[in-house]
């Protein structure tokens, strides 16, 4: 890694031009699952927030199109040399907003990216996703071409149904299968903990198990702009998935009885899991509580951080 005079570190090789993108995880803080298309597509309300942490993509012209990988769950992420564009969200990005851009006029030249992959893979917080959506972000920029909000979002839902969220990565309210978004202007910032046992479930069979894919929706949200109110409010909320994830990980439950012995004031499960989160008082508390449940379980992922306040929070 090399440092540029900003301070950013950047893989070796890439110029001090090159484009960073974080991608921040993302943490349904509650997930009621309403329905069910006729396409299969599951109907969700969900309310979404993001953390200032998660995976990095940097971005650079290069002679050819490159992509190389780092961090502690590089193992797991196909390169294009071994699975192409197929299994790769960042590869299937750049190859959809170059088709777009190239349809209009617009030059994509080759670039070099780097994924510095920190989130756990296929964990119920958007890693693929949120990797998908700085990859859409960064390029625009690299390529110099702000497409429309709307066509980028277009794009994104292409990729997956996360992905139009992941490309805002501020808190938020999504409905359909997830495309419907509304924002959460008073949505405070939390301290919390991010927990997974590294085992994967399967979020196909996590639907499939649903006891109901008929649920009610979240309802209307008072006016909340309190941080108490808040955490009041989430507490009667829930995550429709954690009952099927739990029956098919056992460690999940054990994961969240550890965080709430740590103290956590609200435990649940993101998305189809495994990832549970712990929200604390505060970054001291939630560095204190890491530290002790890594202790516990050395061979898990626990990491504490902080979630986006919203605009008027």
């Amino acid at each position: 890694m090399t440092r540029r005079p900003d301070g950013a570190l950047l893989p070796k090789g890439l110029p001090d031009t090159a484009i960073i993108e974080t991608a921040p995880a993302k943490i349904n803080l509650a997930l009621h699952v309403t329905g069910q298309r006729a396409d299969g597509y599951h109907l969700l309300d969900s309310l979404v927030t993001f953390a200032r942490d998660g995976d990095r993509l940097t971005m650079a012209r290069s002679p050819t199109d490159q992509f190389s990988v780092s961090g502690r769950f590089s193992a797991l992420i196909p390169t294009e040399a071994q699975a192409g564009p197929a299994g790769n969200l960042v590869l299937k990005a750049r190859d959809l907003l170059r088709q777009a851009l190239t349809e209009r006029g617009v030059a994509t030249p080759p670039v070099a990216i780097h994924l510095e992959k920190n989130l756990p893979i296929a964990s119920g917080i958007g890693g693929g996703s949120a990797d998908a959506a700085a990859a859409l972000r960064g390029l625009s920029r690299l390529w110099d071409h702000a497409m429309p909000e709307a066509d980028l979002q277009a794009l994104g839902l292409r990729l997956g149904a996360d992905v139009p969220m992941c490309l805002r990565s501020t808190p938020l309210r999504a409905t359909g299968i997830g495309e419907d978004m509304s924002l959460l202007d008073t949505l405070p910032a939390f301290a919390l903990v991010l927990g997974n046992p590294l085992k994967g479930v399967s979020t196909p069979e996590i639907f499939r198990r649903l006891s109901s894919k008929s649920n009610p929706p979240i309802g209307d949200l008072p006016e909340i702009a309190d941080r108490t109110q808040w955490l009041d409010t989430l507490s009667n909320l829930r995550n429709d998935l954690e009952p099927p994830a739990r029956a098919l990980c056992t460690e999940i439950a054990v994961l969240a009885s550890m965080m709430e012995h740590a103290g956590a004031r609200l435990v649940r499960m993101s998305g189809s899991g495994a990832t549970c989160f712990g929200l604390f008082d505060d970054m001291d508390a939630a560095r204190h509580a890491a530290a002790g449940l890594l202790k516990q379980r050395p061979d898990w992922y626990f990491h504490a951080t902080e979630t986006m306040g919203g605009a008027y929070s």
